[in-house]
């Protein structure tokens, strides 16, 4: 198979508890042909009006592609889990994690930042794997909407906390750049699973933590 032809394998899911699984990107309608994708991508630019026969626009249908099929390939990683040996019980929480997807209605990237935390059950996560998972499911045509959800999910699900918040906050070229052309506009989504949902004053927290970085008066 030449890399022109790349398959994008399906998820393998790891038990909640269990040893690190390998995770490989969700599965896609068929394999990743980065020669049709460029002569599609020559087609397109020549439909608009746009020479792609001049010396700077030549080699752009391949780039194109590329550009496209990077910002749709997630990377494997291991989901490195660790005992909750000291029964640690308070918020988890990495913040200001880069968000780089494409708007799936006009394919137009967004971009901006993710928090993500979580109050550990038995097993505790290793933090770089949460901006993991973040890049997982922001590498497709994606809604906002819809990938803070799917973090917050897949975390609740194989991770088994007591809790799980995400709040991304990013900024929409399909609305900045074009349509209403509404500079500087951000779009913030937030989800929550367990006592981050349930308890006030645990949600009141991550809010805190989360978006401001403040650190919240206890009664």
């Amino acid at each position: 198979m030449t890399n022109a032809q790349r398959p994008i394998d399906a998820i393998e899911p790891a038990e909640p508890g269990s040893r690190p699984a390998v995770l490989r990107a969700l599965r896609s309608p068929g394999p990743v042909d980065l020669l049709a994708a460029e002569k599609a991508a020559a087609t397109l630019l020549t439909s608009l009006g746009v020479d792609v026969d001049t010396e700077g626009m030549r080699g752009t249908p391949g780039r194109m592609a590329r550009a496209y099929a990077e910002m749709f390939g997630p990377q494997p990683f291991d989901l490195t889990t660790f005992p909750n040996d000291e029964g640690y019980d308070e918020l988890v929480l990495a913040r200001s994690i880069p968000v780089q997807s494409v708007c799936e209605h006009h394919l137009l990237p967004f971009v901006g930042i993710a928090h993500v935390g979580y109050l550990p059950g038995e097993r505790i996560v290793g933090l770089s794997k949460l901006a993991r998972v973040v890049d997982m499911f922001a590498r497709r045509p994606q809604v906002q909407e819809r990938l803070t959800q799917q973090i917050a999910n897949w975390l609740r699900d194989n991770l088994s906390p007591r809790g799980v918040g995400v709040v991304i906050q990013a900024e929409h070229l399909c609305m900045t750049i074009r349509g209403v052309r509404a500079a500087d506009a951000a779009t913030i989504t937030s989800a929550l699973h367990g006592h981050l949902r349930s308890d006030a004053a645990a949600r009141a927290e991550f809010f805190a933590l989360a978006v401001n970085g403040l650190t919240p008066t206890r009664s």
